[in-house]
This record gives structure tokens, C-alpha cells and sequence, in this order.
């Protein structure tokens, strides 16, 4: 087995400066550290995990607790999360809190304890135990995609990261009264998350915009799950008078919403224009293809990451809340008809001439 004395002996340095290197526990000149790297990757070294944290009271390891990881979403910003910890030496813990804040505490306790650096988690909407935990153990944290508030008590400080979610959405409904619709519906998501509040007042934000009156009848909460997707557009096509237009506010319940029109022999756009928060692989490939919000999901776990790692590094800096902006990916399922492709670059002189018989 290659030790560390090895690597020393193969770079020309003392064991001292290997371990300095490999643990960063003091500045080594810039050739000296590549030669320490370089007789790694050379012997094959593989440092020793544990006996590593010892001496840097680190483990190099995150933890990360987000619900619904199977949603694309979320898988998204765990590639982005993954990437940028294994570009930065760490590697990763994952546990779903499932979306309920007494599993929540459990799992962020056993992350804990496992002696991860920080934690990056997508908080419930009773986050109240979550960050009781994390002040009173003072533990490194940034809340990813869905804002909480400071506890009143205490000065530990929490770093977010989430896309914008008024704006965008005020922009689905104005578009949708663009094209004529006057009684246009929210399929919202679970109560007490801030991206549920922030599209809820983009929906009114909308609304106003567009002079049309905020009718409660039409928000019906989906609970951003795509059965409750369902459930609310089921309630909603049931009015009296049921809207024409139709904004759901996750990738989840708009497959739920899509079941629910299925049911009634309802078609999209002819029968309900749809447009949704939440753009997803496959979105493009339904007929009609859905006009959707695309959240910047992989920039928002490496910058979850990067955030962390800022904060492990300067406990004491001042905590920061980072809004990404998000793009439309304007297709037809909300009534407009399919955009031509744009241009290609102009062919060169002769490009489509069959090929000379001679060279």
C-alpha cells in the first residue's frame, strides 16, 4: 500500500508538506503542491478518510436534504450539486425529508451525525424545528429554492438560493390575457412555501396587470404533487363558470392537471390554454408542446455549493440571499401557433450542387 512517506520521497518534499497539500492546513508554493499532486496521481495514493479529518476537523462531505427527488427539478439540481462538490473534493449525502418537517429534523440530525461540513436543504413549509436544529448546533447551511426566515433568537446565519418566481408568473398570466382569456386559473402549490407565496403573487400581479379582478374561486391549491394537480383542476374545471386559461405552478401538478383534462375529454389549447411554472425534458414533446417557465435548476445547486463553501471558509460574513432569473420557453399549448426555427447561418455558394464527378 502506498503511504504518504512514499509520496513525499517521489515529489522531493518532507512528509509534513504532503500532508499540508492534501489537508490545505498551510499555503504551499505552486510548484511544490503539483509535484505533491502529481506523485499522487503517479503512486496511486488514496488519503486516508478519517485519520484526514482529524487533522482538518473537516470530512469534505455535504449533506443535502431536498423532497421529491425523483421530480426532474430536483434531479437537475442535484446534478448541479454533485458536480460542483466533486469539482471542489467533496463528496455528497442525500436524504429526502419527504416534504414533512418532523421527518425533516430526523434526517437533518442523522446528516449531523454522520459529521458533514454543511448541510444544503430545501426546507419544509414548518421549518420551525429545521432551523431551531441547525442554530442551536450552529451548523453551516443554505437553503435551496424555498426562502425561510431568520430565526428570531440567535445570530447563526443561513445562506439562500432560489429562482425568481413573481415575475415569471405575473408573465404567464398576462400573456394569457393577451390572447383574450378573462377568467384565468392557478393550480398553486403547498401552502406555507415561499415559492407557493411568490407564484400566488405573481398570479395577482398578473391579474392587475392585465385589469382582469382576482377571483379566489379560481386558485385551487395542488400541493405540488402531481395528484393534487389533479385534484385542484378537477375542482376548478367543475365552476360554474370554469376558466379558460390555465397556469399551474410545478412541473408535477401540470401532469396532473393534463390527467385531469384527459379525464373530461378536454383538449389543450382548444378547450383550456395551459401554460406552467416548471419546464421539464419531456415538455416539448406533448402535443401541444407546453409553454413553460425553465428555472435554472443545475446553477442553482453549484451555486447552493459555492455558497456553502464561502460560508465554511468565513463563518462570520454577512449572510446572503441569491435570486437567479429564470427564461420562458414559449411553445403552444397556451393558444399561439408553432414558432418557426430560427434561421440557420447562410450556406456557402454551391452547398446544395451534387457532388463534382472529378477532384
Amino acid at each position: 500500500m502506498t503511504t504518504m512517506a512514499d509520496v513525499a520521497r517521489s515529489a522531493g518534499v518532507s512528509v509534513a508538506t504532503v500532508s499540508h497539500v492534501l489537508n490545505d492546513t498551510r499555503p504551499v508554493l505552486p510548484h511544490t503542491r503539483q509535484a505533491v499532486m502529481d506523485a499522487v496521481e503517479q503512486l496511486g495514493y488514496t488519503p486516508n478518510g478519517p485519520a484526514r479529518s482529524l487533522v482538518t476537523a473537516r470530512t469534505r462531505s455535504i449533506g443535502l436534504a431536498v423532497s421529491a427527488i425523483s421530480n426532474p427539478y430536483f434531479t437537475e439540481i442535484l446534478q448541479g450539486v454533485e458536480a460542483c462538490a466533486l469539482e471542489h473534493g467533496y463528496s455528497l449525502l442525500i436524504a429526502d425529508p419527504h416534504d414533512d418537517p418532523a421527518h425533516e429534523h430526523t434526517v437533518v440530525r442523522l446528516l449531523h451525525e454522520r459529521r458533514v461540513d454543511g448541510m444544503i436543504v430545501a426546507p419544509s413549509a414548518e421549518p420551525g424545528a429545521l432551523l431551531a436544529y441547525l442554530a442551536r448546533h450552529r451548523v453551516p447551511a443554505v437553503f435551496l429554492d424555498r426562502l425561510v426566515d431568520a430565526p428570531e433568537t440567535g445570530d447563526w446565519r443561513f445562506d439562500q438560493v432560489c429562482a425568481d418566481g413573481c415575475e415569471p408568473t405575473a408573465g404567464l398570466v398576462t400573456h394569457l390575457a393577451e390572447l383574450g382569456h378573462r377568467r384565468i386559473g392557478l393550480v398553486a402549490g403547498r401552502p406555507g412555501l415561499s415559492t407557493t407565496r411568490e407564484r400566488l403573487t405573481g398570479y395577482r400581479h398578473g391579474l392587475a396587470a392585465a385589469g382582469l379582478p382576482f377571483d379566489e374561486r379560481l386558485v385551487v391549491h395542488g400541493d405540488s404533487e402531481a395528484a393534487g394537480g389533479e385534484r385542484a383542476t378537477d375542482a376548478l374545471l367543475s365552476l360554474a363558470v370554469p376558466p379558460t386559461g390555465l397556469v399551474t405552478a410545478n412541473n408535477a401538478m401540470t401532469i396532473g392537471a393534463l390527467r385531469a383534462l384527459r379525464a373530461r375529454g378536454l383538449s389543450v389549447p382548444g378547450d383550456l390554454a395551459l401554460c406552467c411554472f416548471d419546464d421539464f425534458a419531456w415538455a416539448d414533446l406533448f402535443t401541444p408542446r407546453l409553454t413553460a417557465v425553465a428555472q435554472p435548476s443545475r446553477e442553482l445547486g453549484a451555486l447552493a455549493v459555492r455558497l456553502l463553501l464561502e460560508r465554511l471558509d468565513s463563518p462570520d460574513r454577512p449572510e446572503r440571499t441569491v435570486r437567479l432569473d429564470c427564461s420562458l420557453a414559449h411553445r403552444t399549448s397556451c393558444g399561439c401557433p408553432e414558432q418557426p426555427e430560427p434561421p440557420g447561418p447562410p450556406r456557402p455558394a454551391g452547398a446544395d450542387a451534387p457532388p463534382s464527378a472529378t477532384s
